[in-house]
């Protein structure tokens, strides 16, 4: 018997599924925590953070904790594996763009500004002395690895806590461990992350994993309006603006919903150009055209059209 709970954090609607119904309690409360520590560490919208204290340090290194170091590390590993495309240091093109506080938050009016990212060698980590140095005037978002970082690790954790197999959903980012119930963890995937039980908008698809991740990006998903114009959270470094949508969502399954996630918004940032890292990740992508077409590669499911 699966038991779960909701509830909404980071902006997202958060799922924890245990096989287990006695864990439920302990792995909700280790989610809970684990996701407090990322905020107080990664969060651009809290001046007590360690991310906001880069901020200040006006080009020098500075100290930073075990957890920081991590997250970090993460998000460089996908800057490098993407040529740049899933990049840390599009904290300045977000602002630009208005999301400077809780995407709930953001008025219309203002002005959009284009704030190109420097690029994320323009960070340098010692990850044995806990130290980084930043570039002066660089600003640094983690959101496009950090939440699903949260989820691997938060499943492990739950896992090897209770023993019991559970899942974890941050906003359309998913890790499972442990023993799956039996059939597996059945999950709807979609433009959108809604509950479960209600009925899907758009082209959706249910899919099986027994391990691993799975992860969603979706241009529909934290969508803001601001000078006239609809924008939302996925941004080309290259140009600091979201990238002109050949697909609207992208999910992908991987190992770890780290390596999924980084795909999945890689291929939202460079459109048609993502085929060549497909053929080489030879994962399975799911990809929903602007129009609603469903294409698949990598051993995703086959569906009919939308």
């Amino acid at each position: 018997m699966i038991a779960a709970a909701d509830w909404t954090a980071w902006t997202c609607r958060v799922r924890v599924a245990v096989t287990d119904p006695a864990a439920l309690d302990e792995a909700r409360e280790l989610l809970t925590d684990l996701m407090a520590d990322v905020d107080r560490a990664a969060s651009r919208f809290r001046n007590d953070s360690e991310l906001a204290a880069l901020d200040g340090a006006d080009g020098a290194w500075a100290p930073i904790s075990p957890l920081f170091t991590e997250l970090l590390a993460v998000a460089l590993r996908a800057a490098r594996l993407t040529d740049g495309d899933v990049d840390p240091t599009v904290g300045a093109a977000l602002c630009g763009l208005g999301y400077d506080r809780d995407v709930e938050e953001i008025t219309a009016d203002g002005v959009v500004v284009a704030v190109p990212a420097p690029g994320w060698r323009a960070v340098e980590l010692d990850k044995a002395g806990c130290r980084v140095r930043v570039a002066r005037g660089v600003r640094l978002d983690l959101g496009a690895t950090a939440k699903a970082w949260a989820a691997d690790t938060a499943a492990g954790a739950i896992t090897a806590a209770t023993g019991s197999g559970c899942l974890l959903s941050i906003g359309g980012d998913i890790a499972v461990a442990g023993l799956a119930p039996a059939g597996g963890w059945r999950i709807r995937v979609e433009d959108v992350t809604g509950h479960p039980d209600a009925a899907p908008s758009g082209p959706s698809a249910v899919v099986t994993i027994y391990d691993g991740g799975l992860a969603t990006s979706s241009v529909r998903a934290r969508r803001w309006q601001r000078d006239g114009l609809w924008l939302h959270h996925l941004i080309d470094p290259h140009t600091g603006m979201p990238p002109v949508p050949a697909w609207r969502t992208v999910s992908a399954a991987a190992g770890t919903c780290v390596d999924a996630n980084v795909l999945s918004t890689a291929a939202v940032v460079r459109g048609n150009r993502i085929w060549p890292l497909l053929r080489t990740a030879r994962l399975p992508v799911r990809l929903v055209t602007a129009d609603g077409q469903v294409l698949t590669a990598g051993g995703w499911p086959e569906e009919r059209a939308a």
